[in-house]
């Protein structure tokens, strides 16, 4: 299922996903909530929510000489270059770790 259907929705609404994984620790652990702005200002440095050949990725956006890519912060994870910004479907723009309110993040 895609995590973007809205159904009767709007696309432009606000919403929440679970992160799964360690490719962006130590930002962002498996278990954080994120909040993700659809229509948010990109921007060099921005966590992403993305869908580069259609599978669905929390990465940071990164401007470089030749373009821009999606970067994990776990080093273990490579960049994956993007041909353009059309992958990108929204900005983190706050997390949330259950039962820590005082760990809470805004992000714009």
């Amino acid at each position: 299922m895609n995590p973007l259907d809205t159904g009767d929705c709007s696309g432009a609404e606000v919403f929440a996903l679970r992160v799964l994984g360690q490719s962006m620790a130590p930002e962002f652990d498996e278990g954080d909530i994120v909040i993700i702005e659809p229509d948010g200002a990109l921007r060099d440095g921005s966590f992403v929510l993305a869908a580069p050949g259609g599978e669905w990725t929390l990465r940071q956006l990164v401007r470089r000489d030749d373009g821009w890519v999606l970067q994990a912060l776990n080093p273990a994870f490579a960049p994956q270059p993007l041909p353009d910004l059309g992958a990108v479907r929204g900005v983190v723009i706050q997390k949330a770790v259950p039962g820590r309110r005082r760990l809470s993040k805004r992000y714009v």
